[in-house]
């Protein structure tokens, strides 16, 4: 079986931790960072581990099993499957500076069986901790890191053998060069220039057009683009939040869902007055519906493009973090239903509040499903002289 090299994880470890967090800075002394791994991924977690002791940190440890997951799922009755710790998250929340979370799926489909609706009441009940956090990231004081951990599981889905599946991790994060690091800073200077002059174009709503597409999306007041905050490890998208209210028209998607442990594929929405009024799928077609179904869940949070000149992910990887960040021919599009991202705002997040977001279309909701298209397309931007500019064509920004 192969085994990604003790300095294939080293460097993967210093990317996260001295660079990813403190958005691209890396972390400072006495800072405490929270690190939740899959068990498949331990070895990558160790190597976090001293990577936060050597920069002079705080790390707290928390090993995840998929098998207590699916117990917990599949036999708690109601009240325990939502019971919510709150003095435990509370705490919790309070003390950690920054999350590193190592996704590594031993199984992807593992939670197939369990009924859609069991899965969205746990997730449900766990909001709390994730709203404090928000709070504290719009004050500047959390950052978070995603990041994968290569399973046999994941690279059956994806069709590839463990070996090839850690060659796209190791090209994707830039662990085959003698200077990670480097070459991040180096990508993320590029991303900060094309999202600034996004940001300058005041873009007022784009249109896409693609096969089985034809969508416009409205980006809304007082919004700017991000990227290259170190968020997720890799990434190379450049997105926004846009007015959720603003979304028309028909979308598909080429590239499988892997959403709580269930896929779904050839999705198909149809949006009304900023909300899905068809949601279609060729497979799994309930699990869909019934994610669809949350609370603001048929809304817009997020509109996403990444440009295939950055991304050096070739392969379909089975797993949201680097499907959404695929290069290949034509790039990709992504859109995310549910929560919005508060940082898209242009200005001081820490002075707004929940009702004024809300009148600027920033949605709100538990859900945050990103769902994902490798086909050409061209998008439109509509500015407000009256306008037009092709901003992205070919899978390349034209900015």
């Amino acid at each position: 079986m192969f085994e990604p090299t003790k300095r294939t994880l080293q460097k993967y470890a210093d990317v996260l931790i001295n660079f990813a967090l403190n958005s691209g800075k890396g972390i400072k002394k006495n800072e405490v960072v929270y690190i939740v791994a899959q068990t498949p991924g331990m070895s990558l977690a160790k190597e976090v581990y001293r990577a936060v002791l050597a920069a002079g940190g705080y790390p707290l440890i928390n090993i995840v099993d998929d098998d207590f997951k699916l117990l917990h799922l599949s036999e708690s009755n109601q009240q325990q499957l939502t019971f919510f710790p709150t003095k435990y998250y509370r705490g919790l929340a309070d003390s950690i500076d920054h999350w590193v979370r190592i996704l590594a799926d031993r199984d992807p489909l593992y939670l197939g069986k369990v009924e859609p609706e069991r899965i969205m009441a746990a997730n449900k009940s766990a909001r709390k901790f994730r709203d404090w956090l928000d709070v504290k990231e719009d004050h500047g004081k959390f950052t978070w890191t995603l990041c994968l951990y290569g399973t046999e599981g994941l690279a059956q889905q994806a069709g590839l053998s463990l070996k090839e599946y850690w060659n796209q991790i190791q090209r994707a994060c830039f662990l085959d060069k003698s200077d990670p690091v480097a070459e991040w800073k180096r990508i993320f200077t590029e991303v900060s220039r094309i999202q600034k002059r996004l940001t300058s174009l005041n873009i007022e709503q784009v249109h896409v057009e693609a096969p089985g597409t034809d969508l416009w999306v409205k980006i809304g007041e007082k919004r700017r683009w991000l990227g290259g905050s170190g968020r997720n490890i890799p990434s190379f998208e450049i997105f926004t939040s846009p007015d959720w209210r603003g979304t028309e028209g028909t979308v598909t998607f080429d590239l499988p869902l892997y959403r709580y442990g269930n896929i779904i594929k050839d999705i198909k929405l149809t949006f009304k007055k900023g909300k899905v009024v068809e949601a279609n799928a060729s497979k799994n077609q309930k699990f869909l519906e019934a994610m669809v179904a949350q609370k603001n869940a048929d809304k817009v949070g997020e509109f996403s493009l990444t440009d295939r000149r950055f991304s050096r992910i070739t392969k379909f990887m089975a797993d949201s973090l680097y499907d959404e960040n695929f290069g290949g021919r034509y790039g990709n599009m992504h859109l995310a239903l549910g929560k919005a991202y508060h940082d898209a705002y242009d200005g001081k997040a820490s002075e707004m509040t929940d009702k004024e977001y809300r009148e600027l279309g920033f949605n709100s909701s538990v859900e945050h499903t990103d769902i994902i298209t490798g086909s050409n397309r061209k998008v439109t931007a509509y500015l407000p002289d009256g306008n037009e500019k092709v901003i992205y064509e070919k899978g390349q920004f034209k900015v």
